[in-house]
């Protein structure tokens, strides 16, 4: 057999939490094949294959969110025609996604049904939701060999690689040398929607009461999260640091390692916490922990299962996100105190 005949090519995901799902993938064809994995990834998430030592390379796909660029795409499967891929996953289950590993000319393309991706794959396979219940069993899932496709797959956990030497570089730029007691990072965030993200004022009341036991407590997120954040440090103004905005995805990466604990809603931040083997408390409203659970031994699912819930839904249809509202900062701090 050639070299050729395990170079891999994934089309990755576009959001951070399923991206470090993807790495259960990663994981099962090495274990499996010994391939060398490319992957092609959105410039937000390409920073996080570094990370993924069954990685070998990752190409940066220049597209914003919903972005088609036809005739960018195929410029760019042209120009990946010499890297010889013997074979595609398409994560992805968009028509856009599908375009680069057929004008790639990779033989065999495999992805789930879509949006009419018929002859853009030729290895299509039907999604059994009931069967694979999680998103990270549906990626592994599709590595399988046709034959095995109706199996339900075993997976390892994601496990991210970071240096301590660059956690210790982020911590010197960023001035947080200096911490009391033991760390708790806050992520109040969530890019899909309010109807994933806990009340602010629950996270100053987790602030409020760690923070006086001696903690430090940090607050991180992207820029679109800052209202959030400064939220929450306008009701407990002594007691967190606001960093949301002011790091690069790795940034906030090697901040996760640093921590104790990390309270985060559903999101990606959750998910690359629960990598790095943090101690994770991971908040459900909308979304259900039975489809994106946190993928680790030292994490915590808080769900109250309540009959409108998961409803999957950017905003509360009824509005009243008890789902939410109604999971108390005293459960969450039982959650955080097992350790």
């Amino acid at each position: 057999m050639s070299d050729d005949a395990n170079n891999v090519l994934v089309v990755g995901p576009s959001w951070v939490g399923d991206m470090v799902m993807a790495q259960s993938l990663f994981r099962a064809l090495q274990d499996r094949e010994s391939c060398r994995i490319t992957v092609l990834a959105p410039e937000w998430t390409r920073p996080l294959t570094a990370l993924m030592p069954e990685v070998a390379a990752a190409i940066s796909l220049p597209f914003s969110h919903g972005e088609l660029r036809v005739r960018e795409r195929r410029k760019l499967g042209r120009e990946l025609i010499g890297r010889r891929f013997q074979r595609a996953i398409v994560l992805p289950s968009s028509y856009k996604s599908a375009l680069v590993p057929y004008w790639a000319r990779i033989p065999q393309r495999t992805g789930y049904r879509g949006e009419m991706r018929y002859g853009l794959l030729n290895d299509i396979r039907r999604l059994d939701r009931q069967r694979l219940t999680m998103t990270v069993q549906r990626f592994v899932a599709l590595g399988l060999p046709l034959e095995q496709q109706h199996a339900v797959p075993n997976f390892k956990s994601p496990q991210l690689t970071v240096e301590p030497a660059q956690v210790a570089e982020t911590r010197q730029r960023l001035r947080l040398t200096t911490t009391t007691g033991r760390l708790l990072v806050l992520c109040p965030g969530a890019e899909f929607g309010p109807a994933k993200r806990w009340p602010v004022e629950h996270f100053a009341t987790l602030a409020q009461h760690y923070a006086s036991q001696g903690w430090s407590v940090w607050l991180l997120g992207s820029k679109h999260d800052q209202p959030l954040t400064a939220a929450i440090v306008r009701q407990v103004p002594e007691a967190c640091i606001d960093l949301a905005g002011q790091t690069s995805l790795a940034d906030a990466i090697n901040l996760l390692a640093s921590a104790d604990t990390v309270v985060s809603n559903d999101s990606g931040l959750m998910h690359v916490a629960t990598a790095l083997g943090r101690h994770v408390v991971a908040l459900y409203g909308s979304s259900s922990p039975d489809i994106t659970p946190p993928l680790g031994d030292n994490a915590t699912a808080l769900h109250l299962g309540l009959e409108c819930s998961p409803c999957f839904k950017r905003e509360c249809p009824l509005g009243h996100l008890r789902c939410l509202r109604e999971l108390t900062p005293s459960q969450a701090m039982v959650a955080i105190d097992r350790t």
